[in-house]
């Protein structure tokens, strides 16, 4: 296993913790980015990777991003994430999930996690039960908190109608074509906003048969997963896993806009670059997917409703807003922008 410093994506992180239960079979990654602005905060992917580089450099990126995201959403949390490396079988189990929990308490309150991609909150009720330091859970209408899936979709649609109206002049998605990689919580979430709007969508998704159904649902059309990056469109919406806008996938891009909420979604720094001397208005990832994380957020700091998450959601466009005009007046990648504003929030820039 190669030293975690040495990667490039390793950022003066924190803290990076290994964990190895061996009677429940966990093996477990939390890595801490930053506590500049309070407990290191972001969620808990449950996923099955080649080897153990792989989950590091995910943990890396993921944990960076959060640092990002959870500043430029004026929340007072760090940033962090945590994966559960998965088997084949992807075998989960309550005794894994509460020797997660005591990984998670023995940092003391340092890192605050959350669902993220193959966690549930029925998960986080698990893990609640062997720490505090959990968000997610399941709330009683009207509270802030939940499953962060469906917040993360409306902010995400907010960001998309953002672009709309700055890339194309338009005030609505009435007739735009969206492109939607991923049709799970966010993406699903996404695309049933969207069609309610009367949006033209074409989906696809790694479970084929997922964007088939929702497609005959939503009278949009669905395409193989392998193919959506290339659909002509107005949008592309990446709302799947990360590392999906490379060198040769950017120039395949047939859409003036990227705005999705997949994390991570620029697979080099120089990627940003790409798109940018393209010409296409890219939404950075951590600011359109903020959703979510104002959802646990506000849920574990125990602030405000479920309209004061909605409030908060609703400052997304303005955020984007802000980093698309900085970048047009100076020529500048938006996600160079939003990264110097998030660094400078975080005692980094």
């Amino acid at each position: 296993m190669t030293a975690p410093w040495t990667l490039p994506d390793f950022d003066d992180h924190e803290g990076l913790h290994l964990f190895r239960d061996a009677a429940s079979g966990l093996t477990a990654i939390i890595a801490v980015h930053s506590t500049h602005l309070g407990p290191a905060a972001g969620g808990t992917r449950f996923w099955h990777y080649p080897n153990g580089d792989d989950a590091i450099v995910d943990a890396l990126r993921l944990s960076r991003g959060m640092s990002f995201k959870n500043a430029m959403a004026g929340l007072p949390m760090g940033g962090g994430k945590a994966v559960i490396l998965a088997d084949t079988m992807r075998t989960k189990t309550p005794e894994m999930l509460a020797a997660f929990g005591r990984a998670i308490d023995s940092l003391g309150g340092r890192y605050v996690t959350a669902e993220d991609v193959g966690m549930s909150d029925a998960d986080m009720v698990a893990i609640a039960k062997t720490t505090r330091h959990v968000s997610g859970l399941p709330v009683a209408a009207g509270s802030a908190g939940g499953d962060p899936g469906p917040t993360t979709a409306f902010g995400v649609y907010l960001g998309v109608l953002a672009a709309i109206k700055r890339a194309l002049g338009k005030d609505s998605a009435q007739g735009v074509h969206v492109a939607i990689q991923g049709v799970g919580s966010v993406g699903g979430g996404l695309a049933r906003r969207l069609a309610a709007d009367g949006a033209k969508l074409t989906l696809a998704d790694a479970d084929a048969a997922r964007a088939a159904k929702l497609a005959d649902e939503l009278g949009a059309s669905h395409v193989p997963a392998a193919d959506i990056l290339t659909v002509e469109a107005d949008v592309l919406s990446p709302c799947a896993l990360g590392a999906i806008l490379t060198e040769q996938s950017i120039a395949a891009l047939r859409v003036p806009v990227v705005a999705g909420g997949a994390n991570n979604q620029l697979a080099t720094p120089n990627d940003a670059d790409r798109v940018h001397a393209r010409g296409i208005l890219y939404a950075p990832d951590y600011v359109i997917n903020a959703g979510g994380i104002i959802n646990v957020a506000l849920e574990y700091l125990g602030e405000g409703d479920r309209a004061e998450v909605e409030a908060r959601v609703r400052r997304i466009p303005e955020r984007l807003n802000d980093v698309w005009a900085e970048s047009a007046a100076n020529d500048v990648p938006a996600a160079i922008v939003a990264d110097r504003m998030a660094k400078r929030l975080i005692g980094r820039g």
